[in-house]
């Protein structure tokens, strides 16, 4: 159904282009150093000009103006209250930052906020509101259950939505032609955390043969699990056991890590959010389980540069497979830099996925007949990113299931409290040490 409809949508581009379009074929480049002329309006109306480090929309895609899109107006659904509100915070003002840098060429890009409240209706409701208020697309939302409802919205109400964080492989289908996700989805997250798992035991000479997970009870934990088992069998890793949690509820995981303790695996795999990642490592500190190092897959925390900080002593050492931006980029260090000294904290990689997602917005704006939904949607699935933010192998592009074709996680390690990129050796800060746990520094 999405191929059908794009290559209807497609020949009416070429018409638009000849007669006086700008001629884009789809393929976009990203500048490191451009600067912005114009401003970009937030949900208040005011204008900011940006002085350094933005993509002109020429340069990530065409000129706006000849294409035929000039005013975006972009929703932001985020849970900007309750337990995820630091992320979801950061992800809008992310967002923000993104117009203002991309609002050249003519493109003015607003950005209408919205707070999910972490709650599937309520995020669907203010969604609507949004699209009611204008919004022509929708960049979320942090949460699978969530994401899960506004992608439902999204080809009811022909609005495209670019997806920055949510993993559960069932949002996207090729009978959705208005949904897009930019990250790895739970498949990749699942399958490559198993693959660097097995890598890690190579690498060393000490094969990794058994494994506890745990891991949170939502949709997004049990989704990163399922893919992560199918791939372990295949790379000869035994699962002995699974323990769920509740990540917004919980407390305590001593109990659990007793259980963990009394397995004895070569490896603990954790995959939940942020507080529940924090006590989980704390607790291991504390109950020190017989394992040979903590790994993380898409675990919300040990990614985090705060998560060092915030766990001194029972941080070193910890593994994550994760989508994560690429830091050996000049581009992106200028982005997060700008970004701390606006916000006062430093820029997290979901903020970082919020900022690209309106990139590639922005980017398709350049390529469309006009800001209609549809039409933008069909520019977006046209799209081409030369220059992701993150640790992905090749441009942004999208598949007919509306996946990025080129999105894989990237392996991570807190080392002398820092976060470092330490596989594959392309994107790699450091090497990595293994075995390595925080009480046997």
């Amino acid at each position: 159904m999405r191929r059908t409809r794009f290559l209807a949508v497609g020949a009416a581009l070429l018409l638009v282009a000849s007669c006086g379009g700008d001629g884009t074929d789809g393929e976009s480049e990203t500048a490191t150093d451009a600067a912005s002329e114009t401003g970009a309006t937030t949900e208040s109306g005011s204008a900011a000009a940006t002085e350094s480090g933005s993509a002109t929309a020429t340069e990530t895609g065409g000129d706006a103006t000849a294409a035929g899109c000039t005013e975006l107006n972009i929703g932001s659904v985020h849970p900007l209250t309750g337990g995820l509100a630091l992320d979801g915070t950061q992800m809008d003002d992310a967002a923000k930052m993104a117009a203002e840098d991309l609002s050249v060429d003519g493109l003015s890009i607003t950005i209408s906020s919205a707070d999910s409240q972490g709650e599937p209706e309520i995020g669907q409701t203010e969604a609507q509101r949004l699209i009611q208020d204008g919004a022509n697309a929708l960049v979320g939302t942090y949460q699978s259950a969530v994401t899960t409802n506004l992608a439902t919205l999204a080809q009811r109400e022909q609005v495209p939505l670019v997806i920055d964080v949510a993993v559960d492989d069932a949002i996207t289908s090729p009978d959705n032609d208005f949904v897009f996700r930019i990250q790895p989805n739970a498949t990749a997250m699942g399958t490559f955390g198993a693959q660097y798992l097995a890598a890690l035991g190579e690498a060393s000479g000490e094969p990794v043969e058994t494994v506890v997970y745990m891991h949170d009870e939502t949709s997004f934990g049990t989704s990163v699990l399922a893919a992560f088992k199918a791939e372990a069998s295949n790379v000869g890793i035994e699962i002995l056991e699974e323990i769920a949690y509740n990540p917004f509820e919980v407390q305590d995981v001593t109990t659990e890590m007793q259980r963990v303790a009394a397995q004895e695996p070569d490896v603990l795999v954790v995959t939940g959010y942020y507080n529940d990642g924090v006590l989980v490592a704390e607790t291991a500190n504390s109950v020190q389980p017989n394992v040979r190092a903590i790994v993380g897959v898409a675990q919300g925390a040990y990614d985090l540069p705060q998560f060092p900080t915030d766990a001194p002593d029972a941080s070193t050492g910890i593994f994550d497979s994760n989508y994560h931006f690429d830091a050996t980029k000049e581009r992106v260090q200028d982005i997060r830099s700008r970004f701390e000294e606006a916000n006062g904290d430093a820029m997290r990689t979901a903020a970082v996925l919020a900022y690209q997602a309106v990139e590639v917005i922005a980017t398709a704006a350049g390529q469309a007949a006009s800001c209609d939904g549809a039409d933008l949607a069909a520019a977006i699935q046209d799209v081409e990113v030369a220059e992701p933010l993150l640790t992905f192998p090749g441009p942004i592009t999208f598949d007919d299931s509306g996946e990025n074709e080129n999105a894989q996680p990237v392996l991570m390690q807190v080392q002398e409290g820092e976060v470092v990129q330490v596989y594959p050796e392309e994107f790699a800060e450091a090497e990595l040490t293994f075995p390595a746990v925080p009480w046997q520094e």
